[in-house]
Order: structure tokens, then sequence, then C-alpha cells
């Protein structure tokens, strides 16, 4: 891959993580998103080489300004990975507005302000590749997570509408949408659960984020300017339509 500047958004962690050393792995100089956790950033960027920058992706104005500082940094976005994501589980009775709106907020719209920064300057030097990471519960559903399968399946719709608007300016957008991926997020599951739900896995196990890695570093490659507007999805034969 050519030496494009990317930025991979919760990038510091777990799929983020595996994503952000993937792509630096093919040649990108990657800028690796986060929101909080400063401990678990500047141990990322002492393990990988990866810069770390934070911003919250909720934050409209937080992503021109995270963007321009990646810029001056790095040099022009070619790549953004939409990956960071959150959860506020609950059953609809039990779950308040907060819980809604901030899972909307960071799941669904960071893609949108993240894409609203980036998108113009892509435009202008004629390439540009988005990655939107969705979910298998954005696919089928999920119960105890209304504000999250709603965000991620908007995920899908919001690839497939800008996919048709950055196809001739030679950018494209897809999504993927993984299954149960071992990592802290999965990993905070109670064990009786996860057993349930590896156990309507057909490969048998969970994911690894490498195997969503891999997934993404194909779809930022030159080779694949022929795929936009295309949910991929990586589940283990979990859920297939």
């Amino acid at each position: 891959m050519m030496a494009r500047v990317a930025i991979v958004t919760g990038g510091t962690r777990g799929i983020g993580e595996a994503i952000s050393t993937a792509l630096k792995a093919v040649g990108c100089t990657v800028a690796a998103n986060y929101a909080g956790n400063e401990a678990r950033a500047q141990a990322f960027t002492e393990r990988t080489g990866i810069r770390a920058f934070k911003w919250d992706v909720a934050d409209h104005e937080a992503c021109a300004a995270g963007v321009a500082a990646v810029e001056a940094e790095l040099g022009p976005v070619d790549i953004v990975v939409n990956n960071a994501g959150i959860t506020r589980d609950g059953t609809l009775l039990r779950m308040d507005y907060q819980a809604w709106k901030d899972v909307i907020d960071t799941n669904l719209g960071g893609c949108f302000n993240m894409a609203k920064a980036t998108f113009a300057g892509m435009k202008g030097r004629g390439w540009g590749r988005f990655v939107n990471i969705g979910s298998i519960n954005g696919q089928a559903g999920q119960y105890g997570q209304v504000n999250y399968a709603a965000a991620k399946s908007g995920i899908h719709g919001f690839t497939k509408a800008l996919a048709q608007e950055g196809a001739k300016f030679g950018i494209t957008v897809n999504a993927i949408a993984p299954g149960y991926i071992d990592t802290d997020m999965v990993a905070a599951v109670p064990q009786d659960v996860l057993t349930k739900i590896v156990a309507k896995i057909p490969v048998g196990r969970l994911g690894e984020a490498e195997e969503i890695a891999r997934g993404v570093v194909f779809l930022c490659g030159e080779e694949a300017g022929f795929v936009t507007g295309s949910t991929l999805s990586i589940n283990g034969g979990q859920h297939m339509y």
C-alpha cells in the first residue's frame, strides 16, 4: 500500500488497536484516536510507535480540530476507519434517554463527524477510503441493545448513501460487521452468556481482532477500488444474509 495517512477512531484498544497496527504494517502512517484512557493510549504508543490523538468523536467541532491536528503533523488524511464505539446496554424500559443519546452520538454521529471533517479533502485529491465498523447486532438486533443496534444499523445505511456520493471522486465507503470478537468489550459479558453465544457460532469460537483488521486492510487498499457501498460480515457464520 502507498504511504497514506489513516485515522482509526477508537484506535488504541481492542479491534481498533489491531486495525491501527495492521495498517501501519502495510505502510500507512497511522493516527490512532482515543477518547479517555490516557494510560492505555500511552502504553499503546510505546508498544506500537503509533501516535495517539485524543478527542471525542461524538463532538462535531472536536473531530474537525482533531483531523486538523493530525493533518498538520502527519499530512492529508486519505483513510478513515470509524471504529469508535460504546455500549450502554439495557432494555427499553430500563434505558434512560442519556444512554440512548450517548450511544447514537458516539457510534453513529462519530461516523458523520469524521466524514464531514475529511471528505472534502479526499474529494480534492481524488482518492479516499472510509471503512465503518458496524456489528452483527446492527444486522440481526440484540435484546437489551436498542441504542447500540440502532446506531450500528444506521452505520450500514450511512455507508451505502455516502458510497454513492463518493464514487465519482475515487472515494470508496464500506462497512465491516464483526460478530463476537475476543476483546475487552466481549470479555465483560458474563461467562454463562458468553458460552451460549459461542454455541451459536458455527465455526465454534470467538473471532480475533486481527481477523477484522485484515478485512479493513483489504478495503483500504488500491486494489479495492471497485468495492464500495458493501458490508463485509466477519462473524463465523453466526448471521448470514
